[in-house]
């Protein structure tokens, strides 16, 4: 296949540096939801670990490295999950972590970063105002800026994601997967188009944040100037043109869903699967309720990508009290 920037020995060399809890996380097939999706659905669920999402399969690697160069400040731009993982990451190797983000972010994750022992800076505007502030703070201070997706440790940490589904069996005919700032999806695109030609890779970004896929689609950057989704995780207005270069390579198609169906995608994890999803962990459920059709007779399987989510926001969303 064409060339991405990833490498898939590095990818496997990046899972030996991964803790073993956030490695081999259970993928299996979620019957209870098949009757509502018209397809057999197989779930890969990153949330049942130390910082509830798959984030820090790309913090463990980043972190090891810094530690190994004796680098001992890090700081990140984070809507909550990479904050999260970096924390933990860095708390386990000595480093000095530094996270910024949105004062409008999820409160619950901005209060596990603080827990996590991470120094927390909150700016006003969104994520790509933290971006900012961030690279502000690697220049002044000297120190490392982890940059999510940009940085092939995010990217070839997330890959190991799709080793993992690569050894499943049976195979898939699809996997559906959250698109944001891209780690994820060219992370688990990239090993998949190399060991699995034959799986569709299907990325899934809200209707009301359409920047990457607008993106893959017209196959140059094009930035939005507003983001309106509960899916915080992946509310990015500015792609970074070299991830957009991988998922012009790996990925298959882009699909935008509503939040209607990412309401009702996070609603049928919990009450049919018994999980408690983020709105971005929900994004591949909701493209099947979208387009069932498309679906149909297929297996797919669907990256539940977070867990970390107000619980007042997600009984409000799923009904429950």
């Amino acid at each position: 296949m064409p060339k991405t920037r990833l490498d898939t020995a590095r990818i496997r060399a990046a899972r030996r540096l991964i803790a073993p809890v956030f490695r081999d996380t259970p993928l299996y097939r979620c019957e209870a939801l098949e009757p509502e999706l018209g397809c057999a659905v197989s779930v890969k669920l990153e949330t049942a670990n130390p910082v509830r999402s798959f984030k820090a399969r790309g913090t463990e690697v980043a972190a090891t490295r810094l530690a190994g160069q004796g680098r001992p400040a890090v700081v990140c731009a984070s809507a909550g999950n990479l904050g999260q993982a970096l924390a933990w990451s860095g708390r386990r190797r000595g480093l000095d972590v530094t996270v910024v983000a949105s004062r409008f972010a999820t409160a619950a994750k901005l209060d596990r970063v603080r827990a996590l022992g991470a120094r927390l800076e909150l700016v006003d505007g969104d994520h790509e105002t933290a971006r900012r502030r961030a690279a502000a703070i690697a220049r002044s201070d000297g120190i490392r800026l982890l940059e999510d997706s940009l940085d092939l440790e995010t990217c070839e940490g997330a890959a190991t994601i799709g080793l993992e589904l690569v050894d499943a069996s049976p195979s898939f005919d699809a996997v559906l997967i959250a698109l944001g700032g891209g780690a994820l999806a060219t992370g688990i695109g990239h090993v998949l188009k190399e060991m699995a030609p034959g799986v569709e890779v299907i990325c899934v970004q809200p209707l009301g944040a359409p920047a990457l896929t607008l993106s893959w689609r017209e196959r140059r950057v094009v930035t939005t100037g507003t983001t309106r989704t509960i899916a915080d995780g992946v509310a990015g207005r500015c792609p970074i043109p070299a991830v957009l270069a991988d998922l012009l390579v790996v990925a298959d198609d882009a699909v935008l869903v509503t939040e209607a169906s990412i309401v009702t995608g996070m609603r049928l994890l919990l009450d049919r699967a018994g999980l408690v999803a983020e709105p971005s962990a929900a994004l591949g459920i909701a493209a099947v309720l979208e387009d069932r059709d498309r679906f149909a007779g297929r297996h797919v399987a669907t990256v539940v990508c977070g867990g970390n989510v107000d619980p007042a926001a997600h009984r409000r969303w799923t009904g429950g009290r």
